[in-house]
């Protein structure tokens, strides 16, 4: 079997209800395609209802020559409003039920010195990043512990959210509230049968997306592979949607049930690779350490003497 093929056996999610926020495009879009096809009904939200019904009607056409039970509802909602947020969960009460899991997956980012950025600039990611996954989190979260239902929410935030990182501030603090909630929650709620985990994925492409965040062909030639979207990736490639879909698709499933608390990074090392003082002696051609470990043993044997 192939790293990007489906992981879970059919029918793994069977009976299940999730929300996805910013569910009709990109990673949330494939994510939503792959619990669908496992069997789970799915919400997808985010502002524009025009996107999410395209995304419906695709994804419908996708897997509707297969028996799967799950059915996809488009919500219209702004998760920075919390009315909207418990319209967005009334709505979804009212067409299947119930509400198993949470996906947070809404986001927005800017790629700038931060000094040139508004305060208001931002507010619009730390209010979408941020305030939308505690303002959702939190409004799903009473309506299972009024029921006592057990749930899973998971999120997705980034590497930096552990590590920070220079020219997307405003992301990296909102992502790292995010993952502070996720392990605080995990401790806290568990007692109502509600875990929380969190993936951070490395660079995974959506078409057209990758361009506007952060275009490349702007750098000068020398820069542009060291900051294409695998160019600090130690495998040499991007990853696959399939491959996150699988992993979220575990996390969300029962499968994971003694997974509480944690981030899972899938990135292909590139976070690593980024952390380490001396990883940038990758850039060193071969046939050059034969010169460098004699250039070490001579200074080596010097300051013995």
């Amino acid at each position: 079997m192939a790293y990007n093929e489906p992981m879970l056996r059919d029918g793994a999610l069977d009976g299940k209800t999730f929300i996805v926020t910013g569910g009709g495009t990109g990673l949330g879009k494939s994510m939503s395609k792959y619990f669908l096809e496992l069997g789970a009904n799915v919400v997808i939200a985010s502002r524009k209802l025009a996107v999410l019904e395209e995304t419906a009607h695709e994804l419908g056409q996708a897997i509707g020559g297969r028996n799967i039970a799950g059915k996809i509802l488009p919500i219209a909602c702004d998760v920075r409003d919390y009315g909207a947020i418990e319209a967005m969960k009334d709505k979804t009460l009212a067409e299947f039920g119930q509400i198993n899991g949470l996906l947070n997956n809404a986001a927005g980012n800017f790629i700038s010195p931060t000094e040139r950025l508004s305060h208001r600039a931002i507010d619009t990611i730390v209010d979408i990043v941020l305030k939308g996954t505690y303002y959702t989190t939190l409004a799903l979260g009473k309506h299972w512990i009024e029921q006592k239902q057990p749930a899973t929410v998971l999120s997705i935030v980034t590497t930096y959210a552990s590590t920070g990182s220079g020219f997307v501030v405003p992301s990296a603090m909102a992502k790292s509230g995010v993952l502070t909630m996720t392990r605080s929650l995990a401790v806290e709620w568990a007692k109502y049968g509600i875990r929380f985990n969190a993936i951070a994925p490395g660079p995974f492409p959506t078409k057209g997306a990758w361009d506007r965040l952060f275009p490349v062909e702007a750098f000068p030639p020398h820069l542009r592979e060291r900051f294409s979207d695998h160019g600090n990736v130690p495998i040499k490639r991007v990853g696959e949607h399939q491959e996150l879909a699988n992993l979220a698709a575990y996390l969300m499933s029962d499968f994971s049930s003694y997974i509480n608390g944690e981030v899972i990074t899938i990135d292909g090392g590139e976070w690593i690779n980024g952390a380490g003082e001396f990883n940038h002696l990758n850039e060193i051609p071969s046939d050059m350490w034969d010169v460098i470990q004699a250039a070490i043993k001579s200074n080596t044997r010097a300051k013995k003497q």
